[in-house]
């Protein structure tokens, strides 16, 4: 007696669908066998990217004057704070093509 063509069909399938699995787990394995990133260093100065240091300034109101006369030059900053467990100053960062002009900006501000 042969087994009716649905079950034979059901078989199929999900031997096909068992294949595949297989396959892509092979392909694409886990992450469990890949390395971890790095952490974050809050002491590194070289984790800030493509950002540059312009200036630092011990409290948070004088990075937001110092940020809004560079916005006001039409160069864009952010302000780094100190991390939740030092105390340490603010830090003014710009684009590395934004340096100089930050810098003749900033100093600029200083004569006046």
């Amino acid at each position: 007696m042969s087994a009716p063509v649905g079950v034979v069909e059901l078989l199929g399938t999900l031997l096909a669908i068992g294949l595949l699995v297989l396959i892509l787990r092979w392909t694409y394995g886990n992450s469990r066998s890949q390395p971890a990133p790095p952490g974050h260093d809050p002491d590194d100065t070289t984790g800030d990217g493509l950002l540059q240091e312009v200036s630092r300034v011990p409290t948070e109101a004088a990075a937001q004057i110092l940020r809004s006369r560079l916005r006001d030059a039409g160069i864009r900053a952010t302000i780094r704070k100190p991390g939740k467990d030092s105390i340490g100053d603010y830090r003014l960062l710009v684009f590395s093509a934004d340096l100089v002009d930050a810098r003749t900006v900033l100093s600029r501000g200083a004569l006046e």
